[in-house]
């Protein structure tokens, strides 16, 4: 099973799925930050590649100003958007445990 058949039908695959785009050009976007927030698990499970740009320090905090800057109730839109990572994560968690693998094989590995 390839990441992007892991990744299907998750809750929120469409904004990681843009963050993991973001993050591999080196873009400061809401998905992108989301996307750095989440990366060690993204990576345990073979989703995230180191090449997809640098680890972003503070990600959390760099989320927050930009939702700021953007307008609008930016405490609700964060924790909105945490919840949906959340989501995310205990589906992808769930999904590669059926699998009996916390990991997805490298494609060097298959």
């Amino acid at each position: 099973m390839s990441a992007d058949e892991i990744m299907e039908g998750l809750p929120g695959e469409t904004l990681i799925r843009q963050g993991l785009a973001d993050a591999a050009l080196g873009r400061r976007t809401i998905a992108g930050y989301l996307v750095a927030i989440a990366r060690p698990r993204l990576s345990r499970a073979g989703l995230l590649q180191p090449s997809q740009g640098p680890a972003i320090v503070d990600a959390e905090l760099q989320l927050y100003r930009l939702l700021r800057e953007e307008g609008g109730d930016a405490y609700s839109r964060y924790n909105s958007l945490l919840r949906e990572l959340i989501s995310f994560e205990q589906g992808l968690d769930h999904r590669l445990s059926r699998r009996g693998t916390r990991e997805i094989p490298r494609t060097e590995d298959r």
